[in-house]
């Protein structure tokens, strides 16, 4: 169960920093340009201490670079959310606020975890985690508050990513078997304080909270929007044509 735990983990932050890294020299701005790339830097960081210690966990001597880059996409278990295409800037604000507002409240617990190795993680990813929603709630608010185009974009894109918010709050017998021995999170019981934390920022914004209750899941299932698997076949290019590579 910890290994599937940890996977999910690493998963999740391994797909976002790809979906960060796309914006690398695609910036509207370059301190943005900057922001964006270092944000997709911490969470490949984050990535590698998850599934480093899955490799371990597992005992199968399979190491970080194993699991990103030679597993298929029904053998990835990231949270929805994190491999939504980047569309717009605001679309990329939205998905990211929703995600880094759950990260905080997450990892805050985490770091209290009974597992060392999970708690140093945690600790370390909670640093990170607090300026990556500092940075998309200031756009949130830039954007909601801002022009009437901006602010258009922004309600959309919240509109849009609102549907797989709920995938991150989901619990199985993984989730609670750990959540119950102090190792992992229930984020189940998250989401109320999460919901007030996002809502306040999208208020300020001049944004509506969607109202849509239409939910998407299955990522710990291995099941995942079309968008995966063609992010997979970019990402893993490399690593699959020269497998015995050293960097």
């Amino acid at each position: 169960m910890l290994f599937q735990y940890c996977l999910r983990m690493g998963d999740t932050h391994n797909v976002l920093a790809h979906r960060m890294g796309e914006w690398c020299t695609n910036g509207h701005i370059l301190e943005e340009d900057i922001a964006m790339t270092n944000i997709a830097l911490d969470h490949i960081g984050a990535a590698r201490a998850w599934l480093t210690y899955a490799g371990e966990v597992e005992g199968k001597g399979r190491s970080e670079d194993d699991l990103a880059y030679f597993r298929d996409e029904r053998a990835y278990y990231n949270m929805l959310i994190a491999e939504l295409p980047n569309g717009n800037f605001a679309d990329t604000i939205a998905r990211n606020f929703m995600f880094d507002a759950f990260s905080v409240l997450y990892y805050s617990e985490l770091q209290n975890s009974s597992d060392e190795t999970i708690a140093g993680i945690a600790a370390k990813v909670l640093k990170e985690v607090k300026y990556h929603y500092k940075h998309s709630a200031d756009w949130v608010l830039r954007l909601g508050d801002g022009t009437e185009e901006s602010h258009q974009k922004m309600q959309d894109a919240l509109d849009e990513v609102w549907r797989f918010t709920g995938n991150m709050f989901e619990m199985d017998s993984v989730d609670q078997t750990l959540a119950d021995a102090g190792v992992g999170v229930d984020a189940s019981e998250l989401k109320a304080t999460w919901l007030n934390l996002v809502q306040k920022t999208i208020e300020e914004a001049t944004l509506k909270l969607p109202e849509n209750n239409y939910m998407i899941s299955g990522s710990k299932e291995g099941m995942h929007t079309e968008a995966l698997g063609h992010m997979l076949a970019e990402m893993q290019s490399l690593a699959r044509a020269y497998p015995d590579a050293k960097w």
